[in-house]
């Protein structure tokens, strides 16, 4: 099991300023960490680290098991904010539908909550249409943890797929890697095939409104054929497996 120490704390935590994108607003301290990435200020509010996933603990939740290091992720926060004063920044949507504040957090020393808990391995970059702000920032930090197999990049459960080999993927957030082999359009959708069988092989659906979204270049859907890419979202089945993505930050070009 990875341990939390200071030793790692003290050689890998530097300040690092808000990002532009971001705008601060308001600040709290810290009285107790719920889990690897939610947490709560001394005035009831309730903050989830928007922008990252770590590992999930049950929280009550019944036949919930919980993520491998899923303990780990809740010490490293603790560790890095517990009883602190937070600065919150918001890139996008502001509160959830659990009214949990979905802030990016700063201690006092200019340390990003977020950029740490990914450099540290003990989350994943994790973001939605409505809150699109510095992901390219927190995926550079996650790259420089899986690279180095920190934390979660040693534990199988949390490994990038290979498009071809999805063997019980259904259901679960996973970040898979594969080569576009055909691009199609069928009405509203258009379709990333990673095989020769799309009734069966992984397949990534963008819908029209979000097409928009993607610039008018190399990112386009139409110009990805024959590209190797990553792209992270939940595994569902629909045809074989399928990732539905809702904005063009789920897709990484790794070529």
């Amino acid at each position: 099991m990875f341990r939390f120490t200071a030793a790692l704390y003290v050689l890998l935590v530097l300040p690092m300023s808000a990002p532009a994108a971001l705008a601060p607003d308001g600040a709290g301290r810290v009285v107790e960490i719920v889990d690897g990435d939610t947490l709560v200020l001394e005035d009831g509010r309730e903050v989830r680290l928007v922008g990252i996933q770590a590992p999930k603990l049950p929280l009550g939740r019944p036949n919930f098991k919980a993520w491998p290091l899923a303990d780990d992720a809740k010490a490293a926060l603790e560790e890095l904010a517990q009883d602190k004063v937070v600065s919150l920044s918001y890139g996008g949507r502001r509160v959830d539908r659990y009214k949990r504040q979905l802030a990016h957090l700063h201690d006092s020393d200019g340390v990003w909550i977020q950029a740490e808990l990914l450099r540290l391995g003990m989350a994943r970059v994790y973001s939605f249409a409505d809150n699109r702000a510095v992901v390219s920032e927190l995926l550079a930090f996650e790259q420089e943890a899986r690279r180095a197999r920190r934390g979660i990049w040693r534990h199988p459960f949390y490994y990038v797929r290979d498009a071809m080999d999805l063997a019980g993927a259904t259901g679960g957030f996973h970040i898979v890697e594969g080569t576009v082999k055909a691009v199609a359009t069928v009405r509203q959708w258009t379709y990333l095939n990673f095989g020769d069988d799309w009734r069966s092989d992984f397949t990534v659906s963008i819908g029209a409104k979000v097409r928009r979204l993607f610039p008018d270049t190399v990112l386009n859907p139409a110009n990805l054929e024959g590209r190797r890419i990553r792209v992270r979202g939940w595994v569902q089945s629909r045809n074989g497996p399928m990732i539905e993505a809702t904005h063009p930050e789920q897709i990484e070009f790794i070529d």
